[in-house]
């Protein structure tokens, strides 16, 4: 896949099946999308997603935007779907005030040689948003542009946009979460060393710091899965503070993603890995010695083998 980011000053050659959009998260909406540019392949076209870096709702209300998805794991995510082209427009005070009108013609039609388009029927572009999906249709189709608009999906008569999906993911409804992406929410990141409890206790974890960026779920013991290579296994991951561990000596303000691998003992550290979170089984917890910490670890990790049925 090749990556277009923090310019406009460029020009794709090969004729493109263009999907637009923020694709935060990449729900199971932006899936549909993204199928009508890989079906639109037959016509001999690249598939390409014109999306913005930083996204909008960043831009404009600053950096504490959370949002599902770092950049890194958006573009892990579409060079494993198969994308052509990754065009990360930079957006900024000039480019956000643009015209509708110049967006579909400098930026899609003539930048990213579109021949094929595909957008949300929520789509807006253009200074001030004003720009639509008729629009769209309208300027494309004069240049002899096929656009095709998707209409929103729905779960439980909610439209599935990534507003829900953030809800759900603060409130730790993963199950929900999962149905809504089509795959567990996750985080990735190169594991770090930790302060080696898990070892003391027989229970060796490996240790993540998500970006600051990412949104999280509610602190607490999670069941997961782990990707590490072209390998998955099970875990139990804890998201918190290590209250019982590290609040003595003035550490525990860092957010961590702490997580016991089934059946498993390399020494990874420095290495990439995700982890998907699947179940939400309970908030994170002080206890008053490590003995307790270990009996804890021992039944979440006792639960998590009955919940995957391993």
């Amino acid at each position: 896949m090749k990556i277009i980011s923090g310019t406009t000053d460029f020009k794709i050659e090969e004729g493109c099946a263009v999907a637009i959009g923020k694709f935060d998260g990449i729900h199971r909406g932006h899936k549909r999308l993204l199928k009508e540019i890989f079906d639109a392949e037959k016509l001999g076209l690249k598939t390409a997603v014109f999306t913005f870096d930083p996204s909008p709702a960043v831009f404009f209300q600053g950096d504490g935007v959370k949002e599902l998805m770092t950049r890194d794991e958006k573009r892990i995510a579409f060079a494993q779907m198969g994308i052509d082209y990754l065009v990360e427009y930079p957006f900024c005070k000039e480019t956000a005030a643009i015209t509708p009108d110049d967006y579909v013609t400098q930026f899609l039609l003539d930048k990213m040689n579109a021949r094929f388009i595909a957008a949300g029927e929520d789509v807006s572009f253009g200074n001030r948003g004003e720009g639509n999906a008729k629009l769209l249709c309208d300027l494309a189709r004069s240049r002899g542009v096929q656009v095709r608009i998707i209409s929103k999906l729905c779960h439980n008569g909610r439209d599935i946009s990534s507003t829900y999906v953030r809800s759900e993911v603060e409130q730790g409804n993963m199950e929900l979460v999962t149905k809504l992406l089509e795959e567990p929410f996750f985080v990735s990141g190169r594991v770090e060393r930790g302060n080696r409890i898990g070892h003391k206790l027989g229970m060796p974890t490996v240790n993540l710091h998500p970006q600051p960026q990412k949104i999280m779920p509610p602190g607490g013991v999670y069941f997961s899965t782990v990707t590490y290579g072209e390998q998955t296994f099970y875990g139990v991951t804890n998201i918190g503070y290590k209250p019982t561990v590290e609040s003595a000596d003035g550490t525990g303000n860092r957010l961590g993603i702490e997580t016991y691998i089934y059946d498993f003992d390399e020494d990874i550290y420095g290495k990439d890995i995700t982890v998907h979170l699947h179940h939400y089984e309970r908030k994170e917890r002080k206890f008053d010695n490590l003995d307790e910490l270990k009996t804890a670890i021992a039944e979440d990790v006792k639960k998590g083998k009955t919940y995957f049925g391993i």
